[in-house]
């Protein structure tokens, strides 16, 4: 049996992953945010955990389920084609080969620690926001696009920077690094509260859906009941 895609949500799938693309490619160089170093990713995104929260809220668990996947699966074909591009030889009249390397490449250990903390960040967001929403008869939606951003982003914070960094800087530092990264980010979802709000009351009447998830399995890799 076929299943019709909505526009909105095709829309906020592609958007999702582009996020993701984009956020990893920025991550590579790191800025200053008043007296804070942070990789320059944190612009971006954060765009990506409320896009979770917007299709979480709209779709269920079962849809941002799948978005999270297809997000997974676009990271590692980057990942295998920038290896790929870098592996080929240069043209002799190019000269820009370090700097090529310098942005697109990461470290086994930086690869595995983006890849496990974005899965568990986005599957605590997903549920939190699913859950809360069925315990609250679906009201408080900044409440729970708050709690869960917290969770996520806290989640996506500690596992990425423990992973990629223990043991090489000391542990107040790395726990500095942790609480910098997810209050940025938790920053910026309250900040752009009002917009979500907005974009969830639109996208919901114009689709004529709002889902609870009442009778779901919360299995991450249960892919098959979407």
């Amino acid at each position: 049996m076929k299943t019709t895609v909505s526009t909105n949500f095709m829309f906020a799938g592609i958007l999702f992953a582009a996020c993701l693309l984009i956020s990893n490619i920025l991550a590579v160089k790191i800025i200053m945010i008043g007296p804070w170093a942070a990789p320059a990713g944190v612009l971006i995104f954060p765009v990506s955990y409320i896009i979770n929260d917007v299709i979480a809220e709209v779709w269920g668990y079962k849809k941002v389920r799948l978005i999270i996947w297809a997000g997974f699966a676009v990271n590692i074909m980057a990942i295998l084609f920038y290896s790929l591009s870098i592996a080929m030889p240069a043209a002799s009249f190019w000269g820009n080969q370090s700097a090529y390397s310098t942005i697109l490449s990461n470290t086994p250990r930086i690869a595995v620690a983006s890849l496990v903390a974005y899965l568990v960040g986005s599957f605590m967001n997903a549920w939190v926001m699913s859950r809360v929403k069925v315990l609250t008869n679906g009201k408080n939606f900044s409440f729970r696009a708050v709690l869960s951003t917290i969770a996520g982003e806290g989640m996506d914070s500690t596992l990425f920077i423990s992973i990629a960094f223990a043991g090489l800087f000391p542990s107040n530092v790395l726990l500095t690094m942790i609480l910098t990264q997810a209050f940025i980010k938790v920053a910026f979802e309250m900040i752009a509260l009002p917009l979500t709000i907005m974009v969830v009351k639109w996208i919901k009447r114009d689709e004529g859906i709002d889902t609870f998830d009442t009778e779901i399995s919360y299995n991450p890799f249960k892919l098959s009941e979407i």
